[in-house]
């Protein structure tokens, strides 16, 4: 009677006891579970040092299916003192499997308890989760036994990312997503930021030196990554809709017209400077020039996170879908700033080879300036052109090639590296407007209309999960491919262009459906159709076995190349 009091007396005093520094009982016994099989169900809790959890207190119950036996590992026996009796418990880590029988997404409610080395028992806790049977042919795309998804480099290579952010160990987490990050830096989401820091290390003046322009670059780095992870961990917690509103036309239009600004300083019109006050309120009067302009270079950066935005790829979405489950902002941010450190990379060597790379003071600079220059009117056309007219990016993209032109072959006695740029920057502004001239409307393959080359895929659109369901159901035995696209996604284009046109792709396209959700204006249920499936933007495809039930494991996050998509297409469609 008197150890049943105490333990009562210790769960009324849990939420004082909190106060001492205890963990919130979601961070110290943290929850996950997923199917791991078209009939099992896997339930994980990690288990914060310093607590352990009882064998005896788990409870399963289900809605929209039956349950079987659970196979719960033993456990290490122990006296508990709260309890006075031998209980089994748990510590670190507990992995519990489930049978399910069930023809639908079903419910599962876990009741779970444990307490702290320090004496303090948590009251029983629910847990639920809302899981999807998995099709026949999941084991497919299996690595392991144990069920983690993904096939290695040929998948969307989610498995690993989540397997590193389950483990929650700092130390796991860091050097991958700092390894992924650096994949990441020479794709055309990170790429556009080198002239830009460029461009501003050459208007650091004629003689900066190698450890001024690290210093700068990282300043610049260091703003774009906290911005990077700023919205990865405010997306990640609203769960929608972020990416698409930064690419509304009056933002991306916004960001254009902050580069057409960038590139004019280059180009001599003006002095790109933090305003004099503001360099006061930074910094001492002895140093305030510097410090100031270290302040713009980071505010420089953190613009250009903006502008480019988050890439979704694989390590991306899993780092916004670990966030989202378990609100986890510590190691999810600490897992974004690690990859947004990756991505610095090539800006950390564009500072340090300031000194030796990057030239002096003479015509030489001046000449690279305006080549920064044109760069940046390129990437502003770049961003708007999702939301403009397709001839008016060709005429944009023209006029920006013969001008630049122009400049280059203006000089007769000109050297030979300024007159085949000359040319080449001809050529190309040529070809768009002849392009445009013919009816052409697509500026990386302007003259492809004219060849027979431009191949557009046949998408049905579905337009809601209704819609969605409906069209599943009369799948007529067919494998079904959704694929999630916005006007604004840039890697959605590179698939349509580059991948979907592979004529390899094309023919395995012919045994399927192709379904294509628009989330371009990022409607109600635009975002019902992404929460569908734990996206947090596109690209993003889903495929669909003949009964239609999501093929586990084959989902492709990010841009793949042809290769890498028909190999994905090979295993969904294999029989």
């Amino acid at each position: 009677m008197l150890a049943r009091s105490a333990a009562l007396l210790l769960l009324l005093l849990a939420p004082h006891l909190h106060a001492q520094n205890f963990l919130e009982p979601e961070q110290a016994f943290r929850f996950s579970a997923r199917m791991v099989g078209q009939d099992t169900a896997e339930v994980r809790f990690r288990i914060a040092d310093g607590y352990y959890m009882y064998r005896e207190r788990f409870d399963f119950k289900a809605e929209g299916a039956r349950l079987g036996q659970a196979s719960i590992p033993p456990g290490t026996v122990r006296f508990d003192q709260t309890f006075q009796k031998d209980v089994e418990t748990y510590r670190d880590e507990v992995v519990i499997r489930l049978p399910v029988a069930a023809n639908s997404d079903f419910s599962l409610h876990v009741t779970s308890q444990g307490c702290s080395d320090q004496g303090l028992c948590y009251v029983p806790m629910n847990s639920t989760v809302r899981l999807q049977p998995l099709a026949a042919k999941t084991s497919a795309f299996m690595d392991s036994p144990q069920g983690d998804a993904g096939t290695g480099p040929e998948m969307d290579g989610l498995g690993s990312v989540e397997a590193s952010l389950a483990s929650g160990r700092l130390a796991i987490v860091i050097p991958l997503f700092m390894l992924l990050g650096l994949g990441l830096s020479l794709t055309p989401c990170v790429l556009p930021m080198v002239p830009i820091l460029s461009s501003i290390i050459l208007g650091d003046g004629a003689h900066v030196s190698r450890m001024r322009g690290f210093v700068l670059s990282a300043a610049y780095s260091l703003g774009m990554a906290l911005v990077y992870t700023g919205m990865g961990i405010a997306a990640g917690l609203a769960g929608e809709g972020l990416a698409a509103s930064l690419q509304t036309p009056w933002a991306l239009t916004l960001f254009a017209t902050l580069m057409v600004a960038l590139s004019l300083s280059m180009f001599g019109l003006y002095q790109l400077q933090v305003p004099a006050a503001l360099q006061t309120r930074l910094s001492q009067a002895s140093d305030r020039q510097r410090a100031g302009k270290l302040a713009g270079v980071f505010a420089m950066g953190a613009i250009s996170a903006l502008i480019v935005g988050p890439c979704v790829a694989a390590p991306l979405a899993g780092a916004l879908m670990y966030i989202s489950q378990t609100r986890d902002v510590v190691l999810g941010g600490a897992a974004l700033f690690s990859m947004a450190l990756g991505m610095s990379v090539p800006l950390l060597l564009v500072g340090l080879s300031a000194g030796t790379l990057l030239p002096r003071a003479g015509a030489w600079m001046e000449a690279v300036k305006k080549f920064f220059g044109v760069l940046m009117l390129a990437l502003a056309a770049w961003i708007i052109a999702p939301v403009v007219p397709r001839w008016a990016a060709m005429a944009a993209w023209s006029v920006l090639g013969l001008g630049y032109a122009l400049y280059l072959l203006r000089r007769r006695n000109g050297s030979a590296l300024r007159l085949a740029a000359g040319l080449l920057f001809l050529v190309l502004g040529g070809l768009q407007i002849l392009g445009l001239a013919t009816g052409g409307r697509d500026a990386l393959a302007p003259l492809a209309h004219l060849s027979g080359e431009a191949h557009s895929t046949k998408f049905r659109r579905v337009h809601s999960v209704a819609e969605l369901d409906a069209v599943l159901a009369a799948s007529g035995g067919r494998t079904v491919m959704l694929d999630f696209y916005a006007d604004w996604c840039v890697s959605c284009i590179e698939m349509e262009k580059f991948t979907f046109s592979d004529s390899r792709v094309r023919r395995q396209f012919d045994d399927m459906i192709l379904l294509q959700a628009d989330v371009t204006a990022n409607s109600e249920d635009d975002k019902a159709l992404l929460r569908r499936f734990r996206l947090f933007g596109p690209p993003g495809i889903i495929f669909f076995d003949i009964q239609g039930r999501e093929i586990a494991g084959a989902r492709v996050i990010g841009f793949q190349n042809a290769d890498r998509f028909n190999a994905t297409l090979t295993r969904v469609n294999a029989p």
